[in-house]
């Protein structure tokens, strides 16, 4: 059996190069498992799966496996974020105290919502971060993260909020939830459900074992990590830094007797689901969002270009310049991934959603066969075939 023979799905015409990218990705760049599904103005045009999803067992990924893809996540909690304040349940430039009292003490009172989504808060972690009783019962966890003092004073510097940040989004929004829901549940109420996505940042119970993948890890070495800023290399060896201190409980999701927890969330990184599901939440964005009733102010503001903070947008844990902007990344100058409205979020292992609504698309890419560089260069193929597709060389700069 040859590695192209276990692809399946399909491509509309013109989207022919996507397939051939992602048949190369398994013969040429070291792709386990892996999905691919692209919407264009509103239409399906790419829903691709191959390889295997137990590299153990050798069990073949199927249309309906789903896999965990880390900080993607915050992208579908960014979407929920959205439609919440589309919902008129707060404002992004108000503070966050006003609609959490408590969230005010150790000098956090005037941090904004948009400073929060924007990694500027200086609360990259938190006592308990990696202690799954307290992640489990939502009113401690919110005392905790009351409690916690800014590492910086609030809008002058960025660092990767990379676990944290989930927590606080959830609470604010159980603050302003009249019905008081978590945000892996507002998600599944208001997003999910409505759009009949396969997309989980609660997984529930019933979801049984044979439709997960399970996650290769990348190997570490010379050749693995040349994708990666020498800083962070550097950062990644060093337990105090920001960078894993930030990074501090991000395997609370994964469970060996349930391959990933049940019935927990982990906003920030433990969502669950396909390719599809996340292309299909990014392609309502992109359009319009009349699926959900989004406002489009609140569409203008996710488009709009970031609010970098005092002192610039190099980011202190990740030893990069990258601009974020409620709870997405943006593209920029110095990375061009999309045109200057898109807004997505890649997640570790190269996994990667977002909406580009300019060229009206939404795209969704998820993997088992973790990587190690900040630009993977199987997704990065996928993405270049795609807009090659529609006629685009570099969407940035079109």
């Amino acid at each position: 059996m040859t590695k192209k023979s276990v692809i399946s799905g399909f491509v509309k015409p013109r989207f022919e190069a996507v397939q051939e990218a992602f048949a190369e990705n398994f013969e040429q760049r070291n792709e386990l498992g892996a999905a691919c599904c692209i919407y264009h103005r509103g239409e399906k045009v790419v829903d691709l799966w191959g390889g295997i999803r137990n590299e153990t067992t050798g069990e073949p990924w199927e249309e309906d496996t789903m896999v965990i893809v880390w900080s993607t996540t915050k992208g579908l909690a960014g979407l929920a974020m959205a439609l919440a304040h589309s919902r008129g349940l707060f404002d992004f430039d108000e503070c966050v105290s006003k609609y959490w009292p408590e969230f005010a003490q150790e000098g956090k009172e005037n941090i904004t919502i948009r400073q929060l989504l924007a990694h500027q808060a200086g609360l990259f972690e938190f006592d308990g971060q990696g202690d799954k009783n307290t992640i489990a019962d939502l009113d401690r966890l919110a005392e905790n993260l009351a409690r916690q003092k800014p590492a910086w004073e609030p809008g002058t510097k960025q660092g990767y909020h990379a676990i944290s940040l989930g927590y606080y989004q959830s609470e604010l929004l159980r603050h302003v939830d009249p019905n008081g829901r978590s945000l892996g549940q507002y998600f599944q109420d208001e997003i999910a459900t409505p759009l009949g996505l396969d997309f989980y940042i609660r997984l529930p119970e019933e979801i049984p074992n044979s439709r997960l993948a399970t996650l290769r890890t990348a190997k570490i070495g010379l050749l693995a990590i040349r994708g990666m800023p020498f800083r962070l290399v550097l950062a990644s060896m060093y337990k105090n830094s920001t960078f894993r201190r930030s990074l501090f409980g991000s395997d609370i999701s994964l469970d060996k007797e349930h391959i990933y927890a049940r019935n927990f969330e982990v906003p920030s990184g433990g969502g669950v689901g396909t390719a599809r599901a996340i292309a299909h939440a990014y392609s309502v964005f992109a359009t319009g969002g009349k699926e959900l009733g989004l406002r489009e102010d609140t569409l203008q503001q996710l488009m709009a270009p970031p609010v970098a903070p005092l002192q610039g947008s190099r980011d202190l844990a990740l030893k990069v310049e990258i601009p974020f902007s409620l709870s997405f990344t943006k593209p920029s100058p110095k990375t061009p991934w999309g045109s200057p409205s898109s807004f997505g979020m890649p997640g570790t292992g190269g996994s990667f959603g977002f909406a580009d609504p300019q060229a009206k698309i939404g795209y969704g890419y998820v993997l088992n066969g973790m990587g190690m560089s900040l630009t993977d260069p199987r997704d990065l193929a996928l993405r270049t075939a795609m807009y090659h597709s529609i006629g685009i060389t570099d969407p940035y700069y079109e």
